[in-house]
C-alpha cells in the first residue's frame, strides 16, 4: 500500500515542453486546476502527498515520475533520457533522500521512470528512446542487489512502457494491442484497449482503487470487471504534452 507520493507544481512555462501531440495549445489555468484534482485524488486515497515548487528552467519537471524509480528499500535517481530534462532529477533526489536511500544511474546509461513498471516483486523495464540498454541493466542489477528479479522489454511505439502497459490488480495488466501478445507478459491477465482509447492505458493503481483518464468509456467497462473502485480524471492539458496520470507522481 502507497503512504506517500511527491508531485511538483507545473511551471507557467510548461507548454514549452517536449511533445508529439497536436491537439492544441494547453492552458496553464486549466493544468493547475487539473493537477490539483489529481493531488486532492491522491489525498483522498489516503496518501500523504508532497508538492515540491515550479521548476520554471525545466517545463515537463511536473512529470516527476521519469527522475526516479522508488521501491521500498532505496530509490534510484535517473539520467532522463531527453537532454532537455537532465537536471530535474537534482531536486528530486533531495526529496527523496529523507525517505530513501538514494542510488544513480550513470552515463552512458539512461532511464525514464515512465519506463519502469514493479508488479509486486518484479520489474518490467522498457527499453526505449529515453531508457536505454545500458541504463536498464543499470536498473536491473541495483534492483536484483535488493532481491528483485527484473525483465527488459523493448518499446518499439510510444513514449513510455507506460504508456502502454499498466498493473491494474489482481495479477492483470492494461495494455494495447502492440502489446497483446508479448512474451514477456504471458504470466499475467490482459485487458486490451481498443484502439481509439489507446491513451486510457495510463491508469494509476492506488491502494486498491483505479485512477484513469476521463472521457474513456469502453475501457471503464472492462475495468470494471476487476470490481475496483474508479476515480475518473480530466488529463486534458496533460495529455498535450505527452503526459499521463503515472507521470505525474512518485508513489512509495
Amino acid at each position: 500500500m502507497f503512504q506517500k507520493a511527491i508531485v511538483r507544481k507545473p511551471c507557467k512555462n510548461f507548454a514549452n515542453g517536449i511533445t508529439t501531440q497536436a491537439l492544441g495549445a494547453p492552458d496553464y489555468d486549466t493544468m493547475l486546476a487539473q493537477h490539483a484534482a489529481y493531488v486532492q485524488a491522491l489525498k483522498d486515497l489516503g496518501i500523504a502527498v508532497e508538492e515540491l515548487e515550479a521548476e520554471e528552467a525545466y517545463p515537463d519537471a511536473h512529470f516527476v515520475e521519469d527522475t526516479a524509480v522508488v521501491f521500498p528499500e532505496a530509490a534510484v535517481i535517473t539520467n532522463p533520457g531527453a537532454d532537455a530534462r537532465k537536471g530535474e532529477e537534482v531536486t528530486i533526489e533531495k526529496a527523496l533522500a529523507a525517505h530513501r536511500t538514494l542510488e544513480k544511474i550513470t552515463a552512458p546509461g539512461t532511464v525514464d521512470g515512465g519506463d519502469i513498471l514493479m508488479v509486486d516483486r518484479h520489474f518490467f523495464i522498457g527499453v526505449s528512446d529515453r531508457t536505454n540498454q545500458e541504463g536498464a541493466s543499470q536498473l536491473g542489477d541495483i534492483v536484483s542487489r535488493h532481491g528483485y528479479t527484473w525483465t527488459p522489454v523493448p518499446v518499439a511505439a510510444g513514449l513510455h512502457f507506460k504508456s502502454s502497459v499498466n498493473y491494474v490488480g489482481k495479477n492483470t495488466l492494461l495494455v494495447t494491442d502492440a502489446f497483446k501478445d508479448r512474451s514477456e507478459l504471458k504470466d499475467y491477465t490482459l485487458i486490451v484497449l481498443d484502439p481509439e482509447e489507446e491513451y486510457a492505458g495510463n491508469t494509476l493503481l492506488i491502494n486498491d482503487t483505479l485512477i484513469m483518464p476521463k472521457g474513456f468509456p469502453k475501457t471503464r467497462a472492462k475495468l470494471e470487471a476487476l470490481e475496483l473502485p474508479i476515480v475518473e480524471l480530466d488529463t486534458s492539458e496533460t495529455r498535450k504534452m505527452d503526459g499521463g496520470l503515472t507521470c505525474l507522481s512518485l508513489r512509495f
